[in-house]
């Protein structure tokens, strides 16, 4: 793979992300889920992708994320909304884009139509999970996490083999990025890819992204046994078919 860049957005904050540049082209801009990074396989199959079919790449770690700078615990989806919009300026800049989200990302995705609107050509998510810090965090939190995570500001919470320190910041904030009850008009390509066996996030949000789009060429592909992350080369592979249809 490339080697990374380093943004740098203030005095204190640098954002690393990795780019292919095509002068003219069409940007696949990939934007990864909650605590992730850019060294896992989707990444590196869709920067093989936009090089292999001559298209522009880019992906970056949202601060506080990777090698970015910043606390993770200082983050929300305003403040990773920004690192997105800043970084996309300064490497798409009138490019147009086909936004790749994964998990997470796609809630950014959806925040980022407001301001690159007319150069959005498609938008593919993957296992999305908009509002998610409401619906799968907030909401099944007890009582007596309510109450914990209001005094400290911070809880610790476990999923799988993954520890999670979620900000009441972060759950505050979240509020604030409603997206759901959106009504996006672009007549554009729209494919949302969940797995049948994602344990994470329920194929229902996927269902819920595709009816913001009202006027999009949009689908729903499930891809069975697939979990979260779909990173396997068989379900990366499943993806890239169903990005060459939207580029084509």
């Amino acid at each position: 793979m490339t080697k990374f860049n380093y943004l740098k957005i203030n005095r204190s904050k640098k954002i690393r992300f990795l780019k292919y540049n095509q002068t003219n082209a069409t940007y696949i801009v990939f934007l990864h889920g909650f605590m992730s990074d850019l060294e896992g396989k989707k990444p590196k199959f869709f920067y093989n992708f936009a090089k292999k079919n001559k298209y522009g790449f880019l992906a970056l770690e949202y601060s506080g994320h990777g090698k970015s700078s910043g606390k993770f615990t200082n983050g929300n989806i305003s403040k990773w909304t920004r690192d997105c919009k800043i970084t996309i300026k300064k490497i798409v800049k009138k490019n147009n884009i086909i936004l790749v989200g994964s998990s997470m990302g796609s809630w950014i995705s959806l925040n980022l139509f407001k301001y690159f609107i007319k150069q959005i050509k498609g938008f593919i998510g993957i296992g999305s999970a908009p509002e998610f810090l409401e619906s799968l965090m907030w909401n099944k939190f007890s009582k007596k996490i309510k109450k914990e995570i209001k005094k400290n500001g911070l809880i610790y919470l476990k999923h799988g083999d993954y520890e999670y320190p979620i900000s009441y910041q972060l759950i505050a904030d979240g509020r604030k990025n409603k997206v759901l009850n959106r009504i996006i008009n672009s007549k554009i390509f729209v494919t949302m890819i969940h797995g049948s066996k994602d344990k994470s996030v329920p194929i229902a949000f996927s269902r819920k992204t595709l009816k913001i789009f009202k006027n999009a060429k949009k689908k729903l592909v499930v891809i069975k046994n697939g979990d979260h992350s779909l990173s396997s080369t068989k379900w990366l592979n499943m993806i890239g078919k169903e990005l060459k249809l939207i580029i084509n």
